[in-house]
């Protein structure tokens, strides 16, 4: 097994709704947000964890590949060494036998684009709060849990990404990977249909990829396609 080539993907990550990613506050103070978006220590300011991009494409890949087992639940795991999601995003195990190699793709947090923070700084806008509800469907009242103050990064923030993704040649020159490859482009496109972070059913976490790049060539992203036929040459039988 030989490592022939380290591709980089970078860009931004524009939000075209409220996301919110939650920082598991242990403390509800009084005027202060239920659920409080996770933020950088150091600058105070929201970011999006690499696991949180990296786990929901992971998901919405194996949805759309047969890969969940509704019956058994949890993650998706296998041993299987020609598996395509698990030579991209790890096998989930930890056994000795495993023949297929590192995981392939490594994500880093996002961390919120320079002059796009300095601009929401000066209106004060880093973040929002937004008061919910639960409803009683059949009374039609407010449920008893009250109202809820969410924190969310608010629509227009920008954030800058980065993927590394390694190409081995096991045996067959590094074309496996390299179809792997486009199946984690696939990926990325999917999560632009669906939703980044928490209550995506509700509106949050939309999403889209801006000024893309591989190894420092700009791409047309929006000319990738989620080509059905394509995809279900990675579909798990």
């Amino acid at each position: 097994m030989k490592l022939l080539e380290i591709k980089r993907i970078e860009g931004k990550i524009i939000l075209k709704t409220g996301l919110h990613i939650g920082a598991g506050s242990d403390e509800i103070h009084i005027g202060g947000v239920d659920t409080p978006v996770v933020k950088d220590p150091l600058t105070n300011r929201p970011y999006i964890p690499g696991s949180s991009l990296k786990g929901k494409i992971r998901t919405i890949l194996e949805w759309s590949t047969n890969r969940v087992d509704l019956e058994k639940g949890g993650p998706y795991a296998t041993n299987d060494s020609n598996d395509n999601i698990a030579r991209i995003f790890g096998n989930g195990r930890n056994e000795k036998d495993y023949s297929g190699g590192p995981t392939r793709v490594s994500f880093s947090d996002c961390f919120m684009n320079e002059e796009k923070a300095e601009e929401m700084l000066k209106r004060n806008a880093l973040t929002e709060e937004k008061i919910e509800v639960s409803i009683d469907r059949v009374r039609g009242t407010v449920g008893g849990g009250g109202p809820r103050r969410i924190e969310r990064v608010p629509a227009g923030a920008e954030f800058e990404f980065s993927i590394s993704y390694k190409v081995f040649d096991m045996g067959d020159g590094g074309k496996e990977d390299e179809k792997n490859f486009n199946l984690l482009l696939m990926g990325m496109k999917l999560l632009e249909f669906d939703s980044l972070g928490g209550s995506g059913s509700r509106g949050y976490g939309k999403i889209r990829f801006e000024d893309v790049s591989i190894n420092g060539e700009s791409i047309n992203f929006e000319e990738i396609n989620v080509d059905k036929d394509t995809l279900n040459e990675f579909v798990r039988q």
